[in-house]
């Protein structure tokens, strides 16, 4: 897991720690020391603790002026042991959202597993991201994974499967994966 690398073809676009509105601002990393790790497995140091053992994110984009954050994960979302929802919600998404970030998509292929509890972080999230006509979209979830989102009914409070599984988003700019994506959701939801 410790090559697994967060996609950093944006880098000249968007870093997170120079962004004074990410809750990652002033971080500084290890290009080479691996010092988190997920169960017994290292991680590339590139990754960000968000407060949970076994999920790790990284913001690749935030675009303030459009309101939306592209957010990439690797691990395990665990919400029944370590209630990863709430750390994810109180730790990033908030700071993003009280700088005017409705619009989230979820790059999901490296989440490995996923475990539910309930959901009243995730309705929470969802009510203040429509307050403000947002969304919130995962992508490439594995088919297990996606599974076990419409086991615990988290498919409800956002838009995952279908299409989203199919976009080629590192051949994309973070506008055309934007607008390819909000297109999806905006036909989904039928706004």
């Amino acid at each position: 897991m410790h090559e697994i690398e967060p996609f950093y073809n944006w880098r000249a676009l968007y870093v997170s720690s120079e962004d004074p509105a990410s809750p990652f601002f002033g971080k500084e990393y290890s290009e080479f020391y691996c010092s988190e790790y997920i169960y017994d497995h290292y991680i590339h140091p590139q990754w960000d603790n968000m407060g949970s053992p076994t999920l790790y994110i990284k913001i690749l984009f935030t675009d303030y002026d459009q309101g939306y954050a592209i957010i990439e994960l690797i691990g395990e979302w665990n919400d029944l042991l370590h209630n990863d929802i709430m750390h994810f919600k109180r730790n990033i998404l908030e700071t993003l959202m009280n700088n005017g970030v409705a619009k989230f998509l979820l790059i999901a292929e490296n989440v490995l597993n996923f475990h539910y509890s309930d959901d009243c972080y995730y309705e929470e999230w969802l009510e203040e991201v429509m307050d403000n006509d947002g969304w919130i979209a995962a992508m490439n979830l594995r088919q297990h994974v996606f599974e076990d989102f419409q086991e615990g009914n988290i498919d409800s409070y956002l838009i995952a499967g279908g299409r989203l599984n199919e976009v080629k988003w590192r051949t994309k700019t973070p506008d055309q994966l934007f607008e390819n994506v909000e297109n999806q959701v905006i036909r989904r939801i039928g706004v």
